[in-house]
C-alpha cells in the first residue's frame, strides 16, 4: 500500500499541564499541532467524545477540561462544531455524557450533539476505495457507517489508558464506537485489524482528522474501564492517529512494534508507529518518560477471549451472534455494575476526588448543581436482571431434576 500523506503526519505535540492551567495548556497544544492546517474551517467538524462508563472514573472517558479545552479553541477560531455520541451495549450514554459533565460543556458553549445510536440517524453502506484487511469478511452482507459523519472533520478525544484486547486504547481504537454499530463486538477476534480498517475509512471520509488526547489521568491494568489510575499531568495531539497512539504506548511503558494494530498501520503507510520516526513537539522531556504500565484482564475478559481465540471458538457464532446473545451483555453488565464498580471501583473514584483532578472535576458544573461526582452503585435494573436470571436458572434445574426423579420413579 502506497504511504498516506497528510499535513502533522509523524509529528506529535505534547504539553505538560496542572489543574491551575488545564484550559490554557490545551489552547497551546492546539497552536503546537497546527490544527488550522488539519482541520478545514470550510466543513462543520465532529468531536468524538469518548464515553467508557456511565459513571466517572479517572481516565475512563473524556474529561470535562479535555472537551472544554478543545471547545475553546476551535469555536473561538470559527469553527461550526457537533459533538458525535456512539452508544455500547453496556454503558448507557444518556446517563454517561450527564455523569462525566460532558453534557455540562456541550450545552454551556452551545454545541449540538448527534446520537448515532438514535432511530433518526441513518446508516449508509460504505464502499471501500480499497480492499479491507477484515471488515469484509466480517460484515459480508456490507460495513454500514453513520450518514453525519460524512464529509466532515473530525476531532477523536481519548484518553491515556490499556484496554483488555488491543494493549493499549487511543485515537484508533476511538473510531470504533463511532463507525460501527451494535454488531461491533462481532469484530473482537481480528480486532487489530479492525481498527486499521476503520482509520483507513476515517482518512477516506473525513477532511481533517485530529486526535486530542489527555493524559492528565491515565489508567493501567485491564481497561478500560477496570483500571488502576494514575496523576500523569500530559496531553497530546495529533494529525497521525498511529504516531499518537504509539506515543501513548511508549509513554505506558510498551513498545509500539509488539501491538498489533499500530505495527500493521505503520507497514501500510497509513501513519508513523516507529518509535525513532515520531517527532515530539513542545514539552519534549515529557516524551521521554516511561510509566511501566502493565496490561491485565478482568474474570470477564478473560472469558471473552476463550470465546475469540481459546476452547469456546467452536461456539462464537452461537454466543455472539445468535438471539441467546444478550446473555453476554447482561454478564458484563453484571461482573462491572453489581460487583467491580461498588465493591473496588468506588474506593478508588473517592480517593481519586482527593487529589487535585479529582477536585476540578467535583467543581465543574456548580454553577449548574452538578458539583461532586455520581459514584458507582449497583444498579438496581441489572442486579433485579441477575436475581431473575438466577431464579429462572435455579426453576429450570429444579423443573430438570424433578422430571428426571419421575422418569426414575416410572421405571
Amino acid at each position: 500500500m502506497k504511504q498516506v500523506d497528510f499535513p502533522g503526519r509523524g509529528k506529535v505535540a505534547i504539553v505538560r499541564t496542572r489543574p491551575e492551567t488545564v484550559l490554557d495548556d490545551y489552547a497551546r497544544l492546539m497552536e503546537l499541532v497546527g490544527y488550522r492546517e488539519i482541520l478545514p474551517k470550510e466543513t462543520p467538524t465532529l468531536l468524538h467524545i469518548n464515553i467508557s462508563w456511565q459513571t466517572w472514573y479517572p481516565a475512563c472517558s473524556t474529561p470535562p477540561w479535555q472537551l472544554e479545552g478543545v471547545i475553546r479553541v476551535l469555536q473561538r477560531d470559527g469553527y461550526d462544531l457537533m459533538g458525535l455520541h456512539n452508544d455500547t451495549v453496556v454503558v448507557d450514554t444518556r446517563d454517561a455524557e450527564v455523569n462525566n459533565k460532558q453534557r455540562y460543556i456541550t450545552d454551556k458553549y452551545g454545541v449540538p450533539c448527534a446520537y448515532i445510536f438514535r432511530p433518526e440517524e441513518r446508516w449508509v453502506t460504505y464502499e471501500p476505495k480499497q480492499p479491507f484487511l477484515v471488515l469484509d469478511n466480517v460484515y459480508p452482507e456490507g460495513v454500514v457507517i453513520p450518514e453525519v459523519l460524512l464529509g466532515k472533520a473530525m476531532v477523536q478525544l481519548p484518553t491515556v489508558k490499556t484496554h483488555v484486547f488491543t494493549t493499549i486504547t487511543g485515537a484508533m481504537k476511538n473510531a470504533f464506537g463511532g463507525l460501527l454499530g451494535r454488531k461491533r463486538h462481532w469484530t473482537h477476534s481480528v480486532i487489530h485489524e479492525t481498527v486499521v480498517d476503520l482509520l483507513m475509512i476515517q482518512r477516506d471520509i473525513h477532511p481533517g482528522l485530529l486526535a486530542v488526547m489527555d493524559g492528565t489521568f491515565a489508567g493501567d491494568g485491564p481497561g478500560p474501564r477496570a483500571m488502576r489510575w494514575h496523576e500523569k499531568n500530559i496531553l497530546m495531539a495529533s494529525a497521525d492517529q498511529v504516531a499518537i497512539d504509539a506515543a501513548s504506548a511508549m509513554l505506558q511503558g510498551f513498545d509500539p512494534r509488539t501491538v498489533p494494530f499500530l505495527r500493521i498501520a505503520h507497514e501500510l503507510g497509513l501513519g508513523v508507529g516507529e518509535p525513532a520516526e515520531i517527532e515530539f513537539l513542545g514539552d519534549m522531556d515529557a516524551s521521554a518518560e516511561r510509566w511501566n504500565f502493565v496490561q491485565e484482564d478482568t474474570f470477564a475478559s478473560q472469558g471473552q477471549k476463550m470465546i475469540y481465540h481459546g476452547a469456546l471458538k467452536p461456539f462464537e457464532a452461537l454466543l455472539l451472534r445468535s438471539p441467546i446473545v444478550p446473555w453476554s451483555y447482561f454478564a458484563s453488565n453484571f461482573y462491572h455494575n453489581v460487583y467491580w464498580y461498588p465493591v473496588v471501583g468506588r474506593k478508588r473514584v473517592e480517593a481519586a476526588l482527593e487529589t487535585p483532578w479529582g477536585q476540578l472535576f467535583a467543581q465543574y458544573g456548580a454553577d449548574a448543581g452538578l458539583e461532586g461526582a455520581v459514584l458507582p452503585t449497583v444498579q438496581a435494573k441489572t442486579l433485579a436482571q441477575g436475581v431473575a436470571a438466577g431464579a429462572g436458572a435455579l426453576a429450570a434445574v429444579g423443573g430438570g431434576l424433578a422430571l428426571l426423579r419421575s422418569l426414575s420413579t416410572r421405571r
